[in-house]
């Protein structure tokens, strides 16, 4: 989930035709159902794990860290995925990426051992960090007088695939192993991709961004550095943000089956409900659009960290476990995504958008990666219950800290300046 730099054809290219409303929304609908496949595709390893290492025999740690080594290689792709935005168009990239990640998602089913399974599971993130630099830039140029609404719209059909990836891919699994959803999914992300190379315009997917739409009194007040201080605390926040969330994600399922009895089919609905939770991602955006956003983070953390300490302290029935899943992604994937990445983008000049957002993909992400293996680890020194209320607790505390020193008043944005105390 990203964007990127402006491309050379941002900067030089003369304006495209906007499309009517009508094919402009059925082209945005077209794009979603890629990030659907993306994020089915991400979540469906978690839920497979304790079959594939019951059969590679790998341990908890390994396990753990193969959950969430494609953030890895999203966090790294920032550098080529911009690269590619300035030589290619964002139809392409977006193309170009679906089919990375869905080839290495069949080879993950064909893996001999752990090396090479790390390796395709890291270039997978690879693949969905290059589609989503060009899809969010595509979209986020198309829509940018509502900015914060259409980054969380995309992370509504994110959540579309969450909740279902996991809950599908169970089913496939019960029906004829583990290895099937990673064929399915992988299918699925290349029929997609053909789909966008025959019906979406480059009308939609070019256009370029204006950047004088920001008052002149506001972008006076904002800093000219792209990594001045209201930033260095959001990259903060993202980071805590994404360590928690993907500890959970990592192993969750692992949880629910070898510690709560779950069987397959049962975890995995538990676990899509994480998905129905990132539905959040709309009224997230209308709310970081309307309200102060320091507050927002500040609640958002707040809250999971009470989530995270019930769902592995509290109820163990499937229906309690699958309410706390739906919570832990409306907080963290509905509020706390949508609304660090679009303060983020706020915190700086229109002009530097593209390079921020970098930033959010590096921060948010790259600690990520580890957060399987990390948990993994707590596990094996305090249980399921102390390393839960390590990195799902007391972790996204330490976000709550760092929000004291953000300055809404220095954001860009078309409201008067929030107030700050």
């Amino acid at each position: 989930m990203s964007s990127s730099a402006p491309s050379s054809t941002e900067k030089d290219a003369p304006t495209l035709a906007r499309l009517p409303i009508g094919i402009a929304l059925f082209t945005f609908v077209v794009l979603g159902l890629s990030y659907i496949t993306n994020a089915a595709d991400r979540q469906v390893f978690p839920v497979l794990l304790p079959a594939i290492r019951t059969e590679y025999g790998f341990s908890l740690g390994e396990g753990g860290l193969l959950s969430t080594i494609f953030t890895l290689g999203i966090g790294l792709a920032g550098v080529p995925g911009a690269y590619l935005l300035n030589r290619f168009s964002r139809r392409a990239v977006i193309v170009g990426g679906i089919v990375i990640y869905s080839g290495f998602t069949a080879l993950t089913a064909v893996s001999v051992g752990f090396a090479d399974m790390f390796a395709y599971r890291a270039l997978s993130g690879v693949g969905e960090a290059i589609q989503n630099a060009a899809l969010f830039a595509a979209v986020g140029a198309y829509f940018f007088k509502r900015r914060a609404l259409a980054i969380g719209s995309l992370n509504f059909c994110y959540g579309v695939g969450a909740f279902l990836g996991p809950r599908l891919g169970a089913q496939f699994a019960a029906g004829s192993g583990w290895r099937t959803p990673f064929y399915v999914y992988a299918i699925a992300g290349f029929v997609i991709a053909a789909i966008i190379l025959v019906v979406v315009s480059k009308r939609f997917t070019e256009q370029v961004e204006p950047l004088g739409d920001v008052r002149p009194e506001v972008a006076a007040n904002v800093p000219e550095k792209v990594y001045n201080r209201n930033v260095v605390v959001l990259m903060v926040v993202a980071a805590i943000a994404g360590v928690s969330l993907y500890g959970y994600l990592g192993l969750y399922p692992t949880y629910l089956q070898t510690e709560l009895g779950f069987t397959v089919v049962e975890a995995g609905k538990a676990a899509g409900m994480f998905g129905l939770g990132a539905l959040m991602g709309i009224p997230a955006g209308l709310l970081g659009d309307r309200f102060d956003q320091r507050w927002i983070l500040m609640g958002s953390l707040i809250a999971a960290s009470v989530v995270g300490y019930v769902l592995f302290h509290g109820p163990t029935t499937p229906g309690w476990q699958s309410l706390l899943s739906f919570l832990t992604g409306a907080t963290g994937s509905g509020l706390l995504f949508t609304n660090t990445y679009s303060a983020m983008q706020r915190a700086v000049r229109p002009e530097k958008v593209g390079q921020v957002s970098g930033a959010f993909v590096t921060s948010w992400y790259l600690p990520s990666a580890l957060a399987g293996y990390l948990f993994a680890l707590l596990q094996n020194h305090l249980g399921w219950g102390g390393a839960s209320l390590v990195q799902l607790s007391l972790v996204p505390l330490v976000g709550v800290v760092a929000l004291i020193f953000l300055d809404t008043r220095r954001f860009t944005t078309a409201r008067p300046a929030a107030t700050h105390h």
